[in-house]
């Protein structure tokens, strides 16, 4: 009977060992605006971005993450290819704060008890609680001046694509691309929601704001290794 005990314990805590595997870890890279002013290329980071990133490794194919990431975001109407933006010649500064939480999942088993060199690609899907500055543009036919309204808090949904490696037994190396799609739709000022400011609103409101976020990502992984049982 005390065996049988024994042997129960230990398997509940190896299948416990094998599923808590965690990282914690950063990210550093860049950042750039798509929406109502500025350039309308995808990707092409002007500004930088930084974050903290935990993973919760449930099996050698997905992991639940949480992340916390500070985004720098600007836009230039003058550093665009469209003419009609550049002879308007709007731009912003803003800075959102973003708290995410999804699921990672690797195209290849990555198994972090495994000692020898894995790569994957991956995907990951989620969702931002995000808080930024409302903004607003005040154009008086010779000049604009962009202003900060009120700060905001909405959802966004973060995708991403990337490719990882364990680079030591306990650090594992990143890189990703991550758009952001967005609730809102007065990061750069196009459609301010007081409504007492609505005679300066412009561009495409049927569009939100898009913000793309690319870069490395340099995690630690930690947790119980398996017990094996006689």
């Amino acid at each position: 009977m005390n065996r049988l005990f024994l042997s129960l314990i230990c398997l509940i805590s190896l299948t416990a060992a094998k599923a808590q595997i965690h990282e914690i870890g950063v990210f550093a890279g860049g950042s750039n605006f798509v929406g109502d002013v500025g350039p309308m290329t995808y990707l092409k980071p002007n500004e930088f971005a930084y974050g903290l990133i935990y993973k919760w490794n449930k099996s050698p194919r997905h992991s639940w993450r949480a992340s916390i990431t500070n985004v720098k975001i600007t836009a230039d109407d003058d550093k665009s290819k469209d003419e009609r933006r550049k002879l308007r010649n709007y731009d912003f500064e803003n800075t959102i704060k973003e708290v995410s939480l999804g699921l990672e999942f690797n195209f290849f088993d990555f198994n972090l008890h495994e000692l020898e060199r894995q790569v994957t690609p991956y995907v990951f899907l989620g969702l931002n609680y995000m808080h930024y500055n409302g903004m607003y543009v005040v154009d008086n036919g010779t000049s604009a001046d962009t202003r900060k309204d009120s700060s905001h808090g909405t959802l966004s949904i973060p995708m991403a694509v990337g490719v990882k490696s364990n680079i030591t037994p306990h650090l594992i190396l990143g890189f990703e691309i991550s758009p952001r799609y967005t609730f809102a739709d007065d990061i750069d000022g196009s459609f301010p929601k007081n409504d007492d400011l609505k005679d300066f609103r412009f561009g495409n409101i049927n569009s939100n704001d898009w913000y793309i976020v690319s870069g490395f990502t340099l995690t630690y992984t930690f947790g119980n290794k398996p017990c094996y049982c006689d």
